[in-house]
């Protein structure tokens, strides 16, 4: 057998649990993130999406000071979200609390039902992402899990699906609705941000871009004829245990087999054969595995990132003939230090993973 080693680690180029809470709010149409802490935790998210989205983003906060951290925000929950309403006027506000707000106590339930009592309804959707607690990728799946909780309702069972695509990129979700559309299934995304990150060049500045999963077809996910869930176990499973919704399970489908099992499911769902479009790309991806083959047959490689990514990356590589001697991922206390300790000894022939493992490939000498 081939030597291989997983470790767990906390992907340290990006821990925030609320950095990526504030994406999965983006996905949601008419969406405010609101952070519960103080101004500087979202002036950094926001600086942090900003740079890597190039789109603008706007995140609200209660502002903490020190008065806050000691006798609780309440005041400043009820200010900022007033406030959020009345210059945005959003569908939705997605509060997600931070690791002062979390430390201290907050009750956002309360504060949540305190806020309606007084000021009447509200469109609030909280959730705890602590920052201390978890990965990114934590925080992305429990914003996701707390909208269908808070805003799914049972109903009769329609023809839709939903899909969880977990974290992907802008280009990935757009190519799972272009996907759907050709088995001619109705889709609910959850959540789809591949307008609101990567949209397209303005006429006039929008306080609130447009795109993103409406709240009324969040709320139909209820009614779904099936989930389909990629990586973690999230909101696919509230669906099936609360509306009884089919749910499969499969891992993000990068290479033939594993999109091979999303294409038997949709054929399933829809009555209807592959496209044809679809069958010519399998086909020159395995012409492309042929030619590839003598290139990349027995390459020992690392890989690292988020447990969804790495998962579908590794099986890709097992695919192509590729060795993973290290899959690193997970929230366990490891960190890139642990890769450079047994790196050497696996002997990689290259890293797959995020810019911030240069130090290991330069002190290896590989790609």
């Amino acid at each position: 057998m081939p030597d291989r080693r997983v470790l767990l680690f906390p992907s340290q180029q990006l821990v925030d649990n609320t950095i990526i809470q504030c994406l999965a709010f983006r996905g949601i149409e008419g969406c405010i993130p609101f952070l519960h802490g103080s101004q500087g935790c979202a002036t950094y998210i926001r600086r942090y999406l900003i740079s890597h989205f190039r789109e603008p983003v706007d995140i609200a906060s209660s502002n903490f000071h020190e008065e806050s951290a000691i006798f609780g925000g309440s005041s400043n929950f009820k200010q900022g979200i007033s406030n959020v309403l009345r210059q945005y006027q959003p569908e939705l506000i997605g509060i997600a609390t931070t690791c002062l707000a979390e430390t201290i106590g907050e009750d956002m339930a309360r504060l949540t039902l305190d806020y309606h009592q007084a000021h009447g309804p509200a469109p609030l959707v909280h959730v705890s992402t602590a920052s201390y607690r978890g990965t990114h990728v934590d925080g992305f799946h429990s914003a996701v899990r707390a909208l269908i909780a808070q805003l799914a309702v049972a109903g009769s069972p329609g023809n839709h699906i939903t899909i969880f695509p977990g974290m992907v990129s802008a280009a990935d979700l757009r190519y799972i609705k272009e996907i759907c559309a050709a088995f001619g299934l109705p889709l609910v995304l959850m959540p789809d941000y591949s307008d609101t990150m990567d949209g397209a060049t303005w006429s006039q500045y929008e306080k609130i871009q447009e795109g993103g999963t409406s709240l009324s077809a969040i709320a139909t996910t209820g009614s779904s004829r099936a989930s389909i869930e990629f990586g973690l176990s999230t909101a696919g499973v509230l669906l099936a245990e609360k509306f009884n919704v089919p749910r499969y399970h499969l891992p993000i489908p990068i290479g033939i087999v594993a999109t091979d099992n999303l294409f038997e499911i949709l054929k399933t769902l829809s009555g209807l054969p592959l496209p044809q479009v679809y069958a010519g790309e399998r086909g020159r991806l395995l012409d492309s595995y042929v030619d590839g083959h003598k290139y990349v047959f027995e390459k020992r490689a690392i890989v690292f990132g988020e447990e969804d990514l790495v998962m579908g990356i590794t099986d890709f590589l097992n695919e192509i003939g590729v060795t993973p001697v290290l899959s690193a991922c997970g929230n366990k206390g490891w960190d890139f230090a642990k890769i450079a300790e047994a790196a050497p000894d696996l002997k990689p022939d290259f890293l797959i993973g995020n810019s911030k493992g240069y130090k290991i490939a330069r002190a290896l000498n590989i790609p």
